[in-house]
């Protein structure tokens, strides 16, 4: 399997579970009896986000080298998009792994309003950690798809329809975002999410369509 296929299935594979990883995670608001049950799906689905951060790395990295034609803008998006996907990782970190922990805390201490209280308190802050890291991967993504999108156009061997439908996808993102009318939770978070996988499941297929002749030295 040459390097632009292995990229191309990456892409698909890392997106897919991105998506699955959103579409089963759990919101609105949880009561103490359902607590037990939703901790391990909670676990569980970002367990798949934490997974799919390498494949998509290295799905991103053979984009980037598909697309560097001479000029920085793929490898400046690849530089980028390794930085966004740190922040995910400690996202996923903080609502898959944390949270859980300290939603037992809260309920084995209902019946001690102080310390209850405390652990509610930790639960507030770690819900603002895991959103400020939500905000930098979609803007450090954003700028990526960007990058990458006006690369593909430079050179000419993807779609123009995929690299307008990227810049246009992030733009409308990032003034979203900091216009305040994009909160980041599951389901706003999760429309970004499936909005950016078309985008690379796209360009995974592409990649799986028109690679490059040539073969992975081992």
């Amino acid at each position: 399997m040459n390097d632009d296929r292995l990229s191309g299935w990456a892409l698909i594979a890392g997106s897919s579970g991105m998506i699955i990883t959103m579409s089963l995670h759990p919101t609105g608001h949880i009561s103490a009896a359902q607590m037990e049950s939703m901790i391990p799906m909670l676990i569980a689905v970002h367990a798949l986000a934490l997974a799919c951060v390498p494949v998509l790395f290295l799905g991103t990295l053979g984009l980037a080298r598909r697309l560097h034609s001479g000029h920085l803008a793929a490898v400046s998006g690849l530089v980028v998009f390794a930085f966004a996907l740190i922040a995910v990782m400690n996202a996923a970190v903080a609502d898959g792994l944390i949270t859980p922990s300290v939603l037992r805390q809260i309920v084995e201490s209902a019946g001690a309003q102080p310390a209850a209280d405390t652990w509610r308190m930790i639960s507030h802050f770690n819900f603002y950690v895991n959103q400020a890291y939500a905000q930098v991967f979609v803007a450090g993504s954003s700028v990526a798809l960007t990058l990458w999108s006006l690369a593909a156009w430079k050179n000419r061997e993807f779609s123009h329809g995929w690299s307008i439908y990227g810049c246009v996808l992030s733009l409308v993102s990032l003034a979203a975002m900091f216009s305040g009318h994009l909160p980041l939770d599951a389901h706003h978070f999760g429309g970004i999410i499936v909005g950016q996988a078309i985008w690379f499941i796209s360009g995974g297929v592409m990649l799986l369509r028109h690679p490059r002749q040539h073969l992975v030295v081992a």
